[in-house]
């Protein structure tokens, strides 16, 4: 008998299962060149493994898919139409909570859309699965990086000044047919988002104010981006969507979040007027933005004082409120806005 390799059977026998449960032994078999013990062996394996669940009897056993799905699939990019490899391929392989089932297809359909629309690339592989407490999704393309395209569109060279323009919302290389706002609600739908490109990789994580951290990355070509979130999530995409109203009622994005820690650091500090204007650039199209001081210590008066009193007056649309304050940071903003 050939050597079986799980990890790729497990990518596709859930589908298998939903749609040759009765006869799945056979299909098994035919796909892998197998004997029927090996194919019995094999199943057997699976149903341990809570890959499928087994029901009848042993001479006429009847699978269905198990507690643990996936489903991988590859698509050319070329004419590819994000909502028909949900609902074809991935929505009836899976049994989620209808929260859940409505954010993992809003993100599915969103981070494919940037692949089709952004990347450049030829094709997109697109990972499900569904383990005993998460959801987890990754879409990855071989096209130019976000990183670079967002570099070619708005020149920026650096990944991490690129992932913080992207990170304050309504960033898009295409605006006549995109508003920027896939990427800031999908990282925010999820428990933990990651997105890597161009050698970079960037982290979001929403419990305790962490925002966004600079992470390890993939050593692949291309755009991937990967999101979980907890079977049981009480977490809604409406809910989601009108947190960034300033009324918290409605579904404009008004409001948003400019995590300081990714421009800033052990060596790079928060002295200089420049700094103060790069922060602000872009927030002109938001009524409200927090300032996330999450790691920073202290502030150059010269920084504080351009963002803080200047840039106010030039923006009198913008209301800036600074978050996560060490003692001496508040002592600053709190001078400057008095002189």
């Amino acid at each position: 008998m050939p050597r079986i390799d799980l990890p790729a059977v497990t990518q596709w026998i859930t589908a298998a299962a939903l749609r040759e449960g009765d006869h799945l032994p056979a299909v098994v078999m035919q796909r892998l060149g197998i004997s029927r013990r090996g194919a019995a062996k094999l199943l057997r394996r699976l149903v341990d493994g809570q890959w499928l669940s087994s029901e009848g009897t042993p001479r006429r056993p009847r699978f269905r898919p198990g507690v643990l799905r996936q489903v991988v699939q590859r698509y050319p990019l070329a004419g590819l139409e994000e909502d028909e490899p949900w609902r074809r391929d991935f929505a009836p392989c899976f049994d989620l909570r209808p929260n859940v089932a409505r954010i993992a297809q809003h993100a599915f359909c969103e981070l494919l859309n940037n692949a089709v629309d952004h990347s450049g690339g030829t094709s997109v592989a697109v990972s499900l699965r569904q383990t005993a407490m998460h959801l987890q999704l990754l879409v990855s393309d071989d096209g130019c990086g976000l990183f670079e395209r967002i570099g070619q569109s708005f020149a920026i060279d650096d990944p991490a000044l690129a992932m913080f323009e992207l990170a304050k919302g309504k960033l898009t290389s295409e605006p006549d047919r995109h508003s920027g706002r896939g990427l800031f609600f999908t990282s925010r739908l999820a428990d933990v988002f990651d997105l890597h490109a161009n050698r970079r990789a960037f982290q979001f994580r929403g419990w305790g104010r962490r925002g966004w951290f600079p992470g390890k990355p993939m050593a692949r070509q291309g755009t991937s981006a990967y999101l979980a979130i907890a079977l049981d999530s009480e977490r809604s995409l409406d809910a989601v969507l009108r947190e960034h109203s300033t009324s918290g009622a409605g579904y404009a994005f008004e409001t948003t979040q400019v995590p300081l820690q990714l421009i800033g650091g052990a060596a790079v500090g928060f002295e200089s007027r420049a700094q103060a204007r790069r922060v602000v650039s872009g927030l002109q199209r938001f009524r409200r933005a927090e300032i996330d001081f999450s790691g920073v210590d202290e502030l150059g008066h010269g920084f504080a004082d351009e963002l803080f009193r200047v840039l106010p007056r030039a923006h009198p649309g913008i209301e800036l409120v600074p978050v996560s304050m060490a003692p001496r940071v508040a002592e600053m903003i709190a001078a400057v806005r008095l002189e």
